[in-house]
């Protein structure tokens, strides 16, 4: 087979490793390539396709940075390739079972919880795919994965078959991407449809259109209720990965030997254990009254909500970036209710803002360099505010000032343990 893998980064990378493993031949292709990414594919005995023009490949597995609607990847489709990704190779060419977990928030948290569970239970478990490491380079030391799904990926399976499905939330995100809502709710329920009554699919039970697409499915069904945090919710579908997949391992193969029995009670006691995902809600310092809390990874609008709810009011947001699209309207109420004042920053943090202007005061930051520019917003929190939190909740990406969210979680923190010395 004519393969091309087209985009490096983390998963490309990844995908290539994997390709190698498997002895499957592959060129490689990148339309801003970076030089030490170019060498490790190269180190790894591949070639990189200068020009791929229509019907020269079979196959691309194309990274989730590269929308379905390239006009090169669109292009190669017309000429005769299979555009797929990274979850539908690795679904083809392993045997590893995968347990599939999306939703428009949560996602991580619940991917971490899951493989924690599952480990809890004697499996050899591992967790990858949006989440770091990819899918490609764990699925075949692992005896099950926990796989993190975004829309991006699901969009270009096509028979891809998770053992238990999870879906968490179907909320508003990506539009700019997906076109529209149903467009990125369709890509997200790519999920279940490969489902067989052999599976298994955990799902919110309060979450209207999820609810529907569950009692559409063959799989057996395993509900679970939203809890007061985002956290528990997400131990709690967790939990419920962790039992379907166990149930069908009971099924499948009942000489099985368990650390203990699978059930609920049994595995309540390692809730307290669960790891929390960088860059997800924390208090991580307090200056005099005023808390500080790092939520860089809320871009999504659900999220986001989630963390204003969540803050010591009167709160001092932080905000912006690369829109991503949501309609950042929808929270007028909350930010009436628990916000004092909006620092905007990056790109489009006065345009994620103006909504809001209102409201409650405004302020933009035009500063381009992200240090600087989180430093400034910092300084005029701590002027403004003599008690409640700082909230790092961007709603959106942030490769206009940062590499990623971890990275601007990183600065963030830094720039106020400087200033907390600061203040003693």
């Amino acid at each position: 087979m004519r393969r091309l893998v087209y985009g490096l980064g983390r998963s490309g990378l990844g995908v290539l490793g994997y390709l190698k493993r498997h002895g499957l031949e592959a060129r490689f292709y990148d339309d801003a390539p970076k030089p030490e990414e170019v060498a490790q594919a190269r180190a790894l005995g591949f070639i990189q396709e200068p020009h791929p023009t229509p019907g020269q490949y079979d196959q691309v597995i194309a990274a989730p940075g590269v929308p379905l609607a390239h006009p090169r990847l669109r292009a190669l489709e017309e000429g005769g390739a299979e555009i797929i990704g990274e979850a539908e190779l690795v679904y083809r060419h392993s045997r590893t079972p995968l347990i599939g977990i999306t939703g428009t928030a949560g996602k991580t948290s619940c991917t971490l919880f899951t493989a924690h569970f599952l480990r809890a239970l004697g499996f050899k478990a591992r967790e990858g795919g949006n989440i770091d490491p990819p899918l490609a380079s764990v699925v075949d030391e692992a005896e099950v994965v926990a796989t993190e799904l975004s829309s991006f990926q699901l969009e270009r399976t096509h028979r891809f078959r998770p053992r238990v499905a999870v879906l968490l939330l179907l909320g508003v995100d990506h539009l700019d991407r997906h076109g529209s809502l149903e467009a990125y709710h369709a890509a997200k329920l790519r999920l279940i449809q490969n489902l067989t009554p052999e599976d298994a699919l955990v799902y919110n039970a309060r979450d209207e259109k999820i609810r529907a697409a569950a009692a559409r499915s063959p799989a057996r069904l395993y509900p679970f209720e939203p809890a007061a945090t985002p956290r528990e919710t997400n131990l709690n579908a967790a939990l419920q990965a962790a039992l379907a997949y166990a149930h069908i391992v009971l099924r499948e193969d009942p000489g099985r030997p368990w650390p203990f029995a699978p059930t609920p009670e049994n595995l309540w006691p390692f809730r307290k254990s669960a790891p929390w995902p960088e860059a997800r809600y924390q208090v991580f310092a307090r200056i005099g009254e005023v808390e500080f809390i790092d939520d860089s990874i809320a871009t999504r609008l659900e999220a986001v909500r989630t963390a204003l709810e969540a803050a010591p009011a009167p709160v001092a947001w932080v905000l912006g970036g690369v829109d991503k699209g949501a309609p950042a309207e929808e929270l007028e109420e909350v930010v009436g209710r628990k916000v004092a004042l909006i620092l905007a920053i990056g790109r489009d943090g006065p345009k994620l803002a103006a909504p809001f202007q209102r409201l409650v005061e405004v302020v933009e930051i035009r500063e381009p360099d992200g240090r600087k520019a989180l430093e400034q917003a910092v300084q005029i929190a701590l002027a403004r505010l003599s008690r409640g939190s700082v909230l790092l909740a961007p709603l959106a990406a942030s490769f206009d000032q940062f590499k990623d969210y971890k990275e601007r979680s990183r600065i963030f923190r830094e720039v106020v343990r400087a200033l907390e010395g600061g203040h003693g």
